[in-house]
């Protein structure tokens, strides 16, 4: 089966799925291998459940009268089939990448560009190699315009996701130290989130700068197709507030507030206005769709729980991320307990990142310091350092936290959310 004339099926179809459990009638299900499982044998399941067609990478599988097609790799074809279509499109795609903040960017982008378009926009944290593909694959007729998220953690990802979503816009959020260990270091993380910029000039692309990040305005000089934001003389200059915990945006002296809390989401909400304002979107309507944004995704997430308010920003972590959260809880008024998780794929580097991160904590002077994961346990020499987060729930039974503010941050691994409940 080549790419051209599956693609012929593809547009029949409501969707692409690698889930056995998502099959729907009428979808497409791409069977991937794993160590432990073959999802071929489901291949007669999928078309029993109503499956248009299911793509196989072991020829014993194969039934073309049932549209079940091989390919020597599933996961090539499902790239190259994201790549047809992606040719087909002539709808703007903005590209997105960075250590922080993606996901919340995207989002808030998607919220403020679906003010005047039909969005498509990654689900979840659908944005790698496989994720990508099927974001793309997930771009209808009916969409105006699409928010494609990155993620990266080694040199030539990027590079390789640009070639599947060819953006027409892009933006990095920031350079942190995040993956270290597969970016071979901060210069490493650099090297990797430019190769967005290199797409775009390459290819007379428009690129989005702050120019508050001198990382960013040096990665990009001498490019003309720029659209800056930040200070003065950029293209839209904006101006941060505060009202309580939230962060809020003012331009040409009208004001939007956000759920989200943390100065670092200032410039979160900056590119998304900047971009909404580029599109068109008159700021009532940005205001709007700001204002109406919540976030669910564990990311600077305010909870209020038994009188405390609790700051939840368990998905990702690492010391450029953490750092920031830190400072912004700082200046929560009140007690203040952080709850702090291992920050994971820092390599050579975790030991080091970890100290200066629990004598970051140490020098705010916040009433309560728990860590939580064996990378902290290391170092932290506290009663209240934890192993793991069952370590963390039996203490929390017998000690509960009594300070009015709680922050919790950790990297995905740790799953700190799963002490919440035991948070009274």
């Amino acid at each position: 089966m080549n790419i051209q004339d599956f693609y012929q099926i593809y547009t029949k179809a409501n969707k692409v799925t690698i889930d056995s459990r998502t099959i729907e009638p009428n979808d497409l299900f791409f069977a991937f291998s794993g160590e432990n499982f073959n999802a071929a044998t489901l291949a007669d399941y999928a078309i029993q459940k109503g499956a248009l067609a299911v793509i196989v990478e072991q020829k014993e599988f194969e039934n073309p009268q049932k549209n079940i097609f091989y390919t020597p790799s599933t996961l090539t074809f499902l790239q190259e089939l994201a790549k047809y279509h992606r040719r087909q499109l002539s709808i703007p795609i903005i590209g997105l990448t960075g250590s922080n903040g993606k996901t919340t960017t995207k989002e808030l982008i998607s919220a403020v560009l679906a003010e005047k378009f039909n969005v498509q926009y990654t689900r979840g944290n659908l944005n790698n190699h496989i994720g990508v593909p099927l974001t793309i694959l997930s771009i209808k007729p009916e969409h105006q315009i699409a928010v494609v998220e990155m993620g990266a953690n080694h040199q030539k990802e990027i590079e390789f996701l640009c070639e599947i979503s060819m953006p027409d816009i892009g933006y990095i959020t920031n350079f942190g130290k995040a993956h270290l260990e597969g970016f071979g270091g901060y210069e490493g993380v650099i090297k990797g989130k430019s190769e967005l910029y290199q797409y775009l000039i390459a290819h007379k692309k428009m690129i989005l700068i702050n120019d508050n990040d001198k990382i960013q305005v040096e990665k990009s000089q001498n490019y003309t197709q720029i659209l800056h934001f930040g200070d003065l003389n950029s293209d839209y200059h904006f101006e941060l507030f505060y009202q309580g915990h939230n962060v809020g945006i003012v331009y040409q002296n009208s004001s939007a507030l956000s759920q989200l809390t943390g100065v670092y989401n200032f410039t979160n909400l900056s590119a998304a206005v900047a971009l909404g304002l580029h599109f068109g979107i008159d700021f009532v309507l940005i205001k709007k769709a700001i204002e109406a944004y919540t976030p669910t995704n564990m990311r600077s997430q305010i909870l209020t729980q038994n009188n405390k308010t609790l700051v939840l920003d368990t998905y990702n972590a690492n010391p450029s991320s953490m750092t920031v959260s830190l400072d912004n809880f700082s200046k929560f008024e009140g007690t203040k307990t952080i709850i702090i998780g291992d920050m994971l794929e820092l390599g050579e580097a975790s030991e080091e990142e970890h100290r200066n991160i629990l004598e970051k904590a140490k020098s705010l002077n916040f009433d309560l310091i728990i860590t939580v994961g064996k990378h902290f346990k290391k170092i932290n020499h506290s009663t209240t350092a934890f192993n793991d987060t069952k370590e963390l729930s039996e203490y929390l039974k017998t000690s509960p936290i009594l300070s009015k503010n709680i922050l919790l941050k950790a990297s995905r691994g740790i799953a700190l959310e799963r002490i919440l409940e035991d948070i009274n």
